[in-house]
């Protein structure tokens, strides 16, 4: 995303100053003052949100402060006198009073759910040119679902009653995003897998092109993985944080002993059997008290997804990973959510992301499900809670 105010260019993906067509050097803390403002021109910025957002809650002198806004003003142009870019509100913040234009590919049109063949796929392409697709519908605030490569397929998952669940009744009131991560569904399958920091690129890539500056992440079992690096490394990109099902150490990382991973194999066995017992018996463990039909629909999304190569080398990627040192670093308001007898995931996994990431919340749903399915008990509990937690200010 370009910015283009006064005789200013700032460019987020590059982190690139320009002023009057010459590049111009600032600093990291200085850009990244520059891009909070920018992205809340013409509202108050408080200097505790500043803070908060930049030096991430860090200590900081009056002084330090003051000589990092000085020097965004020199950036720009500007100065303490003029406040022509960057205007100065007594006891309260800073507010960016210049004009704003924003250079981005236009916003989609929303899709209306009511018509299965109305979903519309739109492509982005990462640093690395591959393509990534991504499907918006509905209206409102903006909310990007982030999956995992073996449940991500935007044309199986649009057809899938269950799958469409997950992100339905969110569409009533936001803009939802779906993206295919690298190596699944309508994305480039042949690229290279990389790492979650990468991934955390490639969702920040979507949303550019999507026209999204902050947005919502709602993030479900193994993509908490990814969606913990996206609101650690891009906070000024992240409004809210949901976790459903998450963890905050992999399974081999949480295991004492080497053994087996024996939904691994299961997949490995029953991966190209449609609907196949190996395959149920994959996901029944993710979802014992179903119901059945539900879990077959998921089974047929989950296999359309990916190559079983890939699904596997995903899979050996998130049980290996570990986020506890990134959780401090979570600054947005974040809503974890998750089954009281959850038996891939337990429960301690999900107090562990509620206790690291500051001011996180826990809601426990009394379920042995690792995600709340339609037509189970909890699923009206969840869908209540999960929208007020993104109807909050």
């Amino acid at each position: 995303m370009t910015y283009r105010f006064f005789d200013c260019e700032l460019d987020d993906a590059n982190h690139t100053l320009r002023r009057a067509g010459r590049a111009v050097a600032v600093e990291p803390l200085v850009f990244d003052l520059l891009h909070l403002l920018v992205i809340h021109a013409g509202t108050l910025v408080s200097r505790d949100q500043a803070i908060d957002e930049i030096w991430q809650g860090r200590i900081i002198s009056d002084s330090a402060f003051t000589a990092c806004v000085a020097a965004a003003r020199r950036a720009v142009g500007d100065d303490g006198k003029k406040q022509a870019v960057i205007r100065t509100v007594p006891r309260r913040g800073l507010m960016l009073v210049a004009d704003v234009a924003r250079d981005a590919a236009a916003k989609p049109d929303p899709a209306p759910l009511a018509d299965p063949g109305s979903m519309r796929i739109r492509y982005a392409r990462n640093a690395n040119g591959e393509s990534l697709a991504y499907s918006i519908a509905g209206s409102g605030p903006p909310v990007l679902y982030c999956r995992t490569i073996g449940m991500a397929n935007l044309e199986a998952e649009w057809h899938s009653p269950t799958g469409r669940a997950f992100f339905e009744k969110l569409s009533d009131s936001h803009s939802v995003m779906r993206l295919d991560p690298l190596g699944s569904g309508l994305s480039d399958r042949n690229a290279p897998q990389h790492g979650f920091d990468r991934k955390a690129a490639d969702v920040i890539a979507a949303a550019d092109a999507a026209g999204w500056d902050r947005f919502a992440v709602y993030a479900t079992s193994g993509a908490c993985i990814s969606a913990v690096h996206l609101a650690a490394h891009y906070p000024l990109r992240i409004s809210k944080l949901v976790i459903v099902g998450g963890y905050a150490e992999g399974r081999v990382k949480r295991r004492a002993t080497g053994e087996p991973d024996s939904l691994k194999t299961l997949l490995q066995e029953g991966w190209n059997e449609p609907e196949g017992a190996m395959a149920m018996g994959f996901l029944t463990t993710y979802f014992p008290e179903g119901p059945q039909e539900a879990v077959r629909d998921l089974v047929r999304m989950m296999q359309s997804a990916s190559s079983p190569d890939v699904m596997l080398a995903d899979r050996d990627a998130i049980n290996n990973a570990s986020v506890v040192d990134l959780l401090p670093k979570v600054r947005c308001p974040t809503l974890i959510v998750h089954g009281r007898d959850d038996g891939v995931h337990p429960l301690p996994q999900a107090r562990m992301l509620a206790a690291g990431i500051p001011d996180a919340e826990l809601l426990v749903l009394e379920t042995a499900n690792s995600l709340p399915l339609p037509g189970t008990a909890v699923w009206p509990t969840f869908i209540s809670a999960l929208s007020q937690f993104l109807a909050e200010s």
